[in-house]
């Protein structure tokens, strides 16, 4: 089960008590304190993990809490501390305060790790209140409390390139048709429950990665259909690869339905729809030949954008459509210096 969201409790443990206690050795009649300081408690630490691919885990245990350091004892006795939790992430776990919503940290390193709450301090014992004046102290110190928090985590998947489109736009089969992935496919909408990634690999050893989002419908920014929830996947995404169904099947209107996609990211984050995108118009094997070129040449004035037909039955463009995504993704490379996700 694909799981991208987590609410997750996080304590570091209590600090051990100080001891009160007094030397009692043998021809020596008036022993000084000798109590000990307790020690400190366990910290929390997230890591992140290869082995983890969904915040699954999570989900079914709410509750973190590190162990607690063991009290001091006599004979100066240091109390042991407390084992630190470590905690195992999915690279691109974005972790948030949930009172204030501030984000914590972004984690997208693999073995990246960070103390998210810290242990307590020990007490210390009664030897350290020894003065002239109080030569028999009888306090010692409580140890003091772990922080505590509640953590919101998100999964953000890396990926060089984003699908998007309206239901049964043909996502998944482009998707198939590019990488190794085998995401399920049929004829009707939704099939796509959770986002799927796959590796195009080039000629000349390069790759990059695609995130297959499941299809988005008037409303999704208010809960309609799936909604938005999976859009974070594509906010790290360099590019867009916007499909679009211009078949006489469809049931909507190609530049009905790019504009509607179009309005649910500027909804759910404006900044999405300033990504670079490449419009691809799918199942053109379903076209009319006479009325192949004029059909493309439409839906490109409609939407002010031009539009690269592909059909994933024949493999048409195919290699055309990779050939353009890769120098696509070089040339922003270019401009802000940053490496491809694989």
């Amino acid at each position: 089960m694909f799981v991208d969201e987590a609410v997750i409790f996080v304590k570091g443990g209590d600090g051990g008590n100080g001891c009160v206690s007094f030397r009692r050795e043998k021809y020596i009649p008036h022993g000084g304190p000798d109590g000990g300081d307790g020690g400190k408690g366990g910290d929390v630490i997230l890591h992140v993990s290869n082995k983890k691919e969904t915040l699954l885990d999570l989900v079914s245990r709410i509750k973190h809490i590190a162990k607690s350091g063991a009290h001091g004892k006599g004979s100066t006795k240091r109390g042991k501390d407390g084992k630190n939790l470590t905690i195992e992430i999915p690279k691109g776990t974005v972790v948030k305060d949930k009172e204030s919503g501030r984000i914590l940290k972004d984690m997208s390193t693999p073995g990246e790790t960070i103390v998210i709450v810290r242990g307590g301090r020990g007490g210390r014992g009664n030897k350290h209140f020894a003065t002239s004046t109080n030569q028999i102290p009888r306090q010692a110190e409580k140890g003091k409390p772990g922080e505590e928090r509640w953590l919101v985590l998100e999964l953000k998947l890396l990926a060089d390139v984003g699908l998007v489109g309206m239901p049964n736009a043909g996502k998944s089969t482009l998707l198939s048709r590019l990488s190794a992935a085998r995401p399920k496919i049929a004829d009707y909408p939704f099939t796509t429950l959770h986002p799927q990634l796959g590796i195009v690999m080039l000629e000349n050893y390069q790759r990059f990665v695609v995130a297959d989002i499941p299809g988005l419908i008037e409303g999704a920014h208010k809960g309609v259909g799936l909604g938005d929830e999976f859009l974070r996947h594509i906010e790290r995404t360099k590019l867009l690869v916007h499909l679009v169904d211009i078949s006489p099947l469809a049931n909507i209107k190609a530049a009905d339905a790019y504009q509607i996609v179009r309005n649910e990211l500027k909804q759910y984050n404006p900044q999405l729809a300033e990504k670079p995108e490449i419009v691809v118009a799918t199942k053109i094997d379903l076209l009319d030949p006479d009325a192949y070129t004029s059909t493309i040449e439409t839906l490109e004035k409609e939407i002010s954008n031009s539009v690269l037909p592909v059909s994933m039955v024949t493999n048409k463009n195919r290699d055309l459509l990779i050939h353009t995504i890769a120098r696509t993704l070089e040339e922003l490379q270019s401009q802000k210096s940053l490496p491809l996700c694989g």
